[in-house]
């Protein structure tokens, strides 16, 4: 655990992340990148980059935003119209295309996931540090398998109970990136509002706010509870999630889902105002060394 901010709560880290171990999704956003330095060097426009490979420009967009998956003979023929003509340098960007467009695992599940949501789950595994502010349920990072079930119940009330249990299945396998060797940092921010909000029958709500007892006393994520004095602001910001990645080449972003959609943002800009969020919510909050005695008197009102 990194040494704590004044407020109490540890500075994020960056963790050493090497891309040969990365998801397809972070691979796509790596080798976008490093194409578009490439025509940006060579002073060649997106048309004309998109011309060389039978494309629009905003394909060429969407490419160097690792928003799509890469044909391998597409970027052949960029780094010859970019001059990258010696193997030793092509073949490593051409290696890193064909691993690119390797699936991940929850590509099975694309029958429920929408491509959108498949995009937030590959920059999720690749986090170094995860911040989410929430103000309706657990962070579902955090969620036990009988709270999930329960709250996608709510969330989709005409799916059945099969896609119910495969996106429980998707959640628990998002868990996994907390147990792994090198864990992403989780930093926490939630409504008290919701963790008293009944999702589920009793026994569910106590083995949720039993697991975040754990969770918390095991010191693998700091969570920071909003009380309902100074909840306001929490209400008026609303839940989104800040990930920071180990990459030096892959800016921060911010995610936010929607009912059919979800917005992701990496302009500095935009960044730098919901971090700012991110923290004057974090001096809001109750601190973390309070966190334990809340949940405590949360779990003691249910029995």
């Amino acid at each position: 655990m990194n040494a704590p901010r004044p407020d109490g709560v540890p500075e994020p880290r960056r963790l050493v992340h090497h891309p040969a171990v990365s998801g397809p999704t972070v691979l796509r956003i790596l080798l976008g990148g490093q194409l578009r330095r490439l025509r940006e060097a060579r002073d060649i426009s997106p048309r004309d980059a998109g011309d060389a490979i039978r494309a629009s420009a905003s394909k060429i967009s969407r490419l160097e935003l690792g928003r799509v998956g890469f044909k391998k003979r597409d970027v052949a023929d960029l780094l010859t119209l970019y001059g990258v003509l010696a193997d030793d340098e092509r073949e490593p960007l051409l290696d890193l295309a064909e691993r690119a467009n390797r699936p991940g695992w929850w590509q099975s599940y694309s029958d429920i996931l929408p491509p959108w949501f498949e995009v937030y789950i590959g920059l999720e595994e690749a986090a170094s540090t995860l911040r989410v502010h929430e103000t309706r349920l657990v962070p579902k990072l955090l969620q036990t398998e009988d709270y999930a079930r329960a709250a996608l119940q709510i969330m989709h009330p005409m799916a059945s109970s099969n896609e119910i249990e495969c996106r429980v299945n998707v959640l628990m396998r998002r868990q996994r990136i907390l147990a792994g060797a090198a864990p992403p940092q989780v930093w926490a921010l939630v409504d008290e509002a919701a963790l008293r909000r009944p999702i589920g029958d009793a026994d569910t709500m106590r083995d949720q706010l039993g697991a975040l007892l754990d969770v918390v006393r095991s010191k693998r994520v700091t969570l920071q509870i909003v009380p309902p004095a100074r909840s306001a602001m929490t209400a008026m910001v609303g839940p989104f999630s800040l990930l920071r990645f180990a990459e030096p080449d892959l800016p921060d972003v911010v995610y936010m889902e929607q009912l059919t959609s979800a917005l992701y943002l990496d302009k500095t800009a935009d960044l730098q105002v919901y971090k700012r969020h991110l923290d004057r919510l974090s001096v809001n909050a109750a601190p973390p060394a309070d966190t334990e005695r809340v949940l405590t008197e949360l779990l003691a009102a249910l029995r």
